[in-house]
């Protein structure tokens, strides 16, 4: 098969979740965004199954790509400051340039409530996402046990599908129309005693 192909299937498949949700992921509708001849996409990936398998799999290859160029930045954040920094970044990146990759993301955690082995496919970027804001916190010189990582993380997600739904009021109610505010907040619920 080719993989150029296949690839473009997949991004056009992860755009079609971000827009039409689950019930608008089908063969038909991938082809038309992927601008390929009906029938490709089924070609490729034959079941529904085989489908989200594809866009997972996709879905956890980006967020790779995205950690991997985080750590690539250097050796990340050294104090408080940067670390603001960095999560307000993180949090307009969602609300901006990889908000198809995070809305996919979430239809498929959707997906995943009634497809277990899809969850599985899934488990490794939410697990991941603790171990790596224990490991900024740490290089931010802040504490980085189990409870600051686990508060630090589900923050972050809590406020994900507020910034996706970009409701000017719910925005504002969670502080989220001020990222970089929003952000010291966090770090200053989760270290109190370590942020001015």
């Amino acid at each position: 098969m080719n993989q150029d192909r296949r690839d473009r299937l997949r991004d056009a498949a992860v755009a079609v979740l971000a827009e039409s949700g689950g019930r608008g992921l089908t063969h038909r509708a991938v082809d038309a965004a992927a601008a390929v001849p009906t029938g490709t996409a089924k070609n490729y990936f034959p079941t529904r199954d085989a489908l989200l398998r594809a866009v997972a799999e996709r879905c956890v290859e980006q967020y790779r790509a995205l950690a991997a160029s985080l750590a690539g930045a250097g050796p990340g954040p050294a104090d408080p400051q940067q670390l603001v920094a960095l999560l307000a970044g993180l949090l307009r990146d969602v609300a901006g340039p990889g908000r198809p990759r995070v809305l996919a993301y979430l239809e498929l955690q959707t997906e995943g409530t009634r497809r277990p082995w899809l969850a599985g496919l899934l488990d490794p970027i939410a697990a991941a996402d603790f171990a790596a804001h224990a490991h900024l916190l740490r290089g931010a010189g802040l504490p980085a046990g189990p409870e600051q990582a686990r508060a630090l993380t589900l923050a972050l997600h809590g406020a994900i599908p507020h910034l996706l739904s970009g409701a000017p009021a719910t925005l504002a109610a969670a502080g989220l129309d001020d990222l970089d505010r929003f952000a010291r907040g966090v770090l200053a619920a989760v270290c109190p005693e370590e942020m001015p």
